[in-house]
């Protein structure tokens, strides 16, 4: 069974939000339209689920000079408006939520637990062992989800026109990387 991960497609990450990528209103948008089209609608996945970073206290995640690598202005504070999802997403489509970083920084979407469960656990007691992942961003979250799922077993698909970067050079460079670690590119 395939799975469809969306990964922290949320406010601060789009246009306007604390760490706005450039196409995230846009990815956003295509996510939205994806969820509810013709291939949707055919159940070509068993389940989808979207990752959030859901910061209360990250540590040094959080700086007043970030380094925009390891460092970041405060985003995706728990309970704001730019933790929530993108409006363009459709939540009412989705089977469950993954919350991440609460007091660390947590990139991949496999640190982050819906109700207590961890992502993978989440994913096999369902019978899931292939998923494609779209979202945000390409060079950090996105990466990181990949690996690690690649790490865990899964087979993965990346779906590149519903990915933004932060960085277009470093986001190419991680598809690179993911694809070669195993992750198929669409």
């Amino acid at each position: 069974m395939r799975a469809l991960i969306i990964v922290d497609v949320q406010n601060d990450f789009c246009p306007g939000g604390a760490l706005g990528t450039g196409r995230g209103d846009e990815v956003a948008a295509m996510i939205g339209n994806y969820q509810v089209s013709e291939l949707a609608e055919q159940n070509a996945y068993a389940h989808v689920v979207a990752t959030q970073d859901w910061h209360i206290e990250p540590g040094g995640h959080f700086s007043d000079n970030p380094d925009f690598i390891d460092s970041w202005p405060r985003h995706c504070v728990a309970d704001t408006d730019g933790a929530r999802l993108h409006g363009a997403v459709k939540t009412d489509r989705i089977d469950a939520f993954f919350r991440k970083g609460e007091y660390e920084a947590a990139y991949s979407g496999f640190e982050g637990r819906a109700e207590g469960v961890p992502l993978a656990d989440w994913l096999r007691e369902r019978g899931v062992t292939k998923f494609d992942v779209v979202g945000i961003a390409t060079d950090h979250c996105v990466r990181a989800t990949v690996l690690d799922g690649l790490q865990a077993g899964f087979e993965v698909r990346v779906l590149t026109g519903m990915c933004a970067a932060v960085d277009n050079a470093r986001g190419d460079a991680a598809l690179e990387e993911m694809e070669d670690a195993g992750a198929e590119l669409v």
